[in-house]
């Protein structure tokens, strides 16, 4: 360890320092944030996990090794560490009584709508609607007499249920060859490798403490503006560094680069412009794969775009580290108070971020060099309500890009229609994931009831094939294809725990894909690691050939 005693000192953060946003201890993503999906999540989730663990915790270390079981719910801790899961158990119980309470009123008053809404008018049942939903829901009938509900989304978070308290901050130092567990399976219980803060994801002394990475400032200035008890400070002073980080160039080129960092994060920049889509990123450490990590990001973001609210496109993990870079975020704007498709907005806007705009579809942000349009986003969410999705057609300089991350083109027609209104585009980034996983898979604990094993295997959360990804390419007359956003870079492993094989659904499919473009003369690939694209502005080549 540095010796960093010197409170003057001018230190880093070191850039192999992992962070963890956690809630009760399990990694948090958005389904573990907005209150009402928090609540079923906690409580219908993870609590079962870990009462099975405690249980059986040798079927579980059995599971885990077992490729088939990939994904599963089985805690990855050996089969040990028995006693701490049950602690992790009671405390979550003990300190989250209103939470549960909460789960149990959600669950009492779908049961009511099915027993006493029968198309007739809904105000008498108010007064029945449990106490802890009692001015949080408005209750309704859809066009076909089902009688639903809604939440007042934005009282949520003022309310108890919104466990601000709960959060934390994980951080440990990366070690190569070592894997993470898998976020939806195994919580993060103490140990003498990390230092668990006790801060709120919205406390603005992160921003300070992720500057540093590239801003040096002394221990007493961090230690300060994090504002809490440091548990084991002598092993955090350890994650600091007085040696400087190497500069980010800034890119000063007269066209527009775009840089894939892994999974569906895309950076596309001129020397005026920088967009940031789905920000995944790697840290910097030592490994055999090539990739642009954090030190790769430019000092300000201009615009960053979220497709979806699956955790492998909105990671809390990255966000946080770049909030104090990003000036605006966009977002799908949601269906308001439904509780499969908490909004997003509301989300980032209480965990501290500032400028979160909200788009509709063909809603468009324009700046000097160009625009951003949001375009729908067909399938991938198991036939729900969800409408805080948005593909982005980005055009700088005559240039043109559709990212359409895990859209699934069941509808060519849609895509025809939406191509008579933003155009042609240059290039294609889709991704074909195209297997996916059932619906009660991410969305289980918000179902009222558990779906027939048939009709949740039908559902699947998947992106397009190889005919609906070529129907996609004829609609938009593509010149470049990638394949992105397929989870096999080893730093999307503890999000997504997916690994495949030449034999793999998924590769095949968009192997198909990338013969049929090349057969056709359009450039593709399948994207891994890492990819730059260089182009020149369309206005100057035009003024060279004129």
């Amino acid at each position: 360890m540095e010796n960093i005693e010197n409170m003057e000192k001018q230190i880093y953060l070191r850039q192999n320092i992992q962070i963890e946003p956690l809630v009760n201890k399990w990694f948090a993503w958005v389904h573990l944030i907005s209150p009402a999906t928090a609540a079923l999540n906690l409580f219908d989730r993870y609590v079962r996990i870990m009462d099975s663990y405690v249980e059986y915790p040798e079927l579980h270390a059995d599971a885990v090794k077992n490729p088939e079981m990939r994904g599963g719910p089985f805690i990855d801790l050996q089969g040990e560490k028995v006693e701490e899961v049950a602690k992790l158990i009671n405390d979550i119980k003990e300190n989250n009584k209103e939470l549960y309470e909460f789960t149990v009123a959600i669950k009492e008053l779908h049961q009511l709508l099915k027993n006493k809404a029968k198309g007739f008018s809904l105000e008498p049942l108010y007064e029945e609607v449990p106490d802890k939903l009692r001015g949080y829901v408005e209750l309704y009938y859809d066009i076909n007499n089902n009688a639903c509900f809604r939440f007042f989304e934005a009282l949520l978070y003022k309310s108890p249920y919104y466990a601000i308290g709960s959060q934390s901050i994980a951080l440990s130092e990366i070690v190569k060859d070592k894997e993470r567990p898998f976020i939806m399976s195994t919580p993060r219980l103490p140990g003498n490798d990390v230092i668990h803060l006790p801060i709120s994801f919205e406390n603005k002394g992160l921003d300070e403490l992720f500057k540093m990475k590239n801003t040096p400032q002394t221990y007493e200035f961090i230690k300060e503006k994090l504002g809490v008890d440091i548990p084991n400070e002598d092993f955090f002073k350890s994650f600091f560094t007085t040696e400087a980080p190497p500069k980010y160039a800034k890119y000063e080129g007269e066209g527009i680069r775009t840089r894939y960092f892994g999974h569906a994060c895309i950076l596309v920049e001129t020397k005026n412009v920088s967009i940031l889509l789905d920000p995944v990123l790697s840290y910097t450490y030592e490994s055999d794969l090539s990739r642009y990590t954090y030190l790769d990001l430019p000092d300000q973001i201009d615009y960053v775009l979220i497709t979806h609210s699956h955790q492998d496109h909105i990671l809390l993990e990255t966000l946080l580290q770049i909030r104090h870079k990003v000036k605006n975020i966009i977002v799908g704007r949601n269906m308001d108070g439904i509780l499969e498709d908490p909004s997003l907005k509301l989300l980032l806007d209480n965990l501290g971020f500032e400028n979160v705009y909200e788009l509709r579809d063909l809603d468009k942000i324009s700046f000097k060099e160009g625009s951003i349009t949001g375009v729908p986003f067909l399938g991938e969410h198991h036939d729900l309500c969800i409408n805080s999705k948005l593909g982005y057609v980005i055009r700088v300089d005559g240039y043109s890009i559709l990212a359409v991350a895990d859209a699934c083109n069941i509808e060519p027609r849609l895509y025809q229609h939406i191509n008579k209104v933003v155009g042609d585009v240059d290039v294609l980034f889709l991704g074909m994931e195209c297997d996916g996983s059932p619906a009660s898979w991410a969305y289980g604990p918000l179902f009222p009831e558990v779906m027939e094993r048939e009709a949740d295997r039908s559902r699947r959360g998947r992106g397009s094939n190889f005919k609906e990804g070529k129907k996609l390419i004829e609609a938009f007359n593509c010149k470049e294809v990638y394949v992105y956003a397929m989870g096999q870079e080893p730093w999307l492993k503890h999000i997504l725990d997916l690994e495949y094989t030449n034999e793999s659904n998924p590769i095949i499919q968009s192997n198909y894909l990338i013969e049929s473009c090349e057969s056709n003369g359009i450039v593709a690939e399948r994207l891994f690691g890492e990819k730059e694209l260089l182009s020149e502005k369309k206005q100057k080549m035009a003024e060279l050939t004129n």
